[in-house]
């Protein structure tokens, strides 16, 4: 497992964007700030099977996706999850202020890093990547807080 990226998405992402008010429109897309931070939530709780969405990737093209998951390839700007998934509009803000949001986020973070080690080895899926297990699902969440942080402008847009 990586812990240089397992410390960003469980630390490091929480400090920057701890001044971030949750009205804050992205770069690209239609979330604001907040919608992002449930967002990245959801997908957490994907990892962990509190969430659950059957695969929308044909089997023979998950080989590409896992080389590009294991890759140090970033998403690019305006990447989208497919509709069947998030539909085309952000769902609506579901916590009361974006610190509270923060704060749900951290929790679930928190029991993503203690679901796995309870489970060593069990795979979860994800919609689009398919069966991960935590290195992978590291990996993936490392990407998708990455890209969050560059539509937000708060690490540098990919040249």
């Amino acid at each position: 497992m990586d812990q240089q990226k397992n410390d960003f998405i469980s630390n490091t992402f929480f400090s920057l964007v701890a001044e971030l008010p949750g009205e804050t429109k992205g770069k690209w897309g239609k979330m604001n700030a907040q919608q992002m931070i449930e967002h990245i939530r959801d997908f957490f709780n994907i990892s962990i099977g509190q969430n659950r969405f059957g695969l929308v990737t044909p089997e023979e093209h998950l080989p590409k996706y896992k080389e590009f998951l294991l890759s140090d390839k970033q998403f690019r700007e305006n990447t989208k999850a497919p509709s069947s998934v998030l539909g085309e509009e952000p769902m609506p803000i579901r916590f009361g202020s974006m610190n509270d949001a923060v704060d749900a986020l951290q929790k679930t973070v928190s029991a993503f890093n203690e679901f796995f080690k309870n489970n060593p080895g069990k795979k979860t899926t994800h919609p689009v990547f398919g069966p991960l297990d935590y290195d992978e699902w590291v990996l993936l969440h490392y990407k998708h807080v990455n890209h969050h942080l560059r539509q937000f402008g708060i690490l540098p847009s990919l040249t």
